[in-house]
C-alpha cells in the first residue's frame, strides 16, 4: 500500500511540475506573414534615438531598464513584459510587430500611427541595449 501510494505521489509532483514549466517556456505567438523576417534597417547608432522614444512611450509602462516594471505598469493585469528577456527569445520582427500591432488581450497597444515605421525600429534597436 505505501509503495503504491508512493507511485501515485511521485507521479503527481512530477506532472505539476511539468505544468509549472510550460508558462516559462510558452512560446511567442506567430508573427503574421507580413512582418516575418524582418530585421531592423538601422545601425546600432539608432539606439540612441531609439532611448528618446521609449523613454515618451515606454517607460511609464516597462520601466527605465524595460523589466516591466514602471509605474503606469504595476496597476496592469498582465504586467507589462520584461523586455531585455523578451528580447533574448524573440527577434527583430516579432519586436517590430508587436511594438507597431500591439498584443490584444494586453494594455499593450499598437503604436502604428503615433510612430513611424524608423521610429519603431530605433525602439527596437535601444531594446537590444537593455539588460
Amino acid at each position: 500500500m505505501k509503495k503504491m501510494l508512493f507511485i501515485v505521489l511521485f507521479f503527481a509532483v512530477l506532472a505539476l511540475t511539468a505544468c509549472g514549466g510550460a508558462e516559462a517556456t510558452a512560446t511567442p505567438a506567430s508573427i503574421p506573414a507580413e512582418f516575418v523576417g524582418k530585421t531592423n534597417p538601422l545601425g546600432a547608432d539608432a539606439a540612441t534615438a531609439g532611448a528618446e522614444v521609449f523613454k515618451v512611450y515606454c517607460v511609464s509602462c516597462h520601466g527605465e531598464r524595460g523589466h516591466g516594471d514602471g509605474p503606469a505598469g504595476a496597476g496592469l493585469s498582465p504586467k507589462p513584459k520584461n523586455l531585455p528577456e523578451l528580447a533574448a527569445t524573440v527577434g527583430d520582427d516579432y519586436l517590430f510587430w508587436r511594438i507597431t500591432s500591439g498584443v490584444p488581450g494586453t494594455s499593450m497597444v499598437g503604436w502604428k500611427g503615433a510612430l513611424d515605421d524608423e521610429q519603431i525600429w530605433q525602439v527596437v534597436a535601444f531594446i537590444h541595449t537593455l539588460k
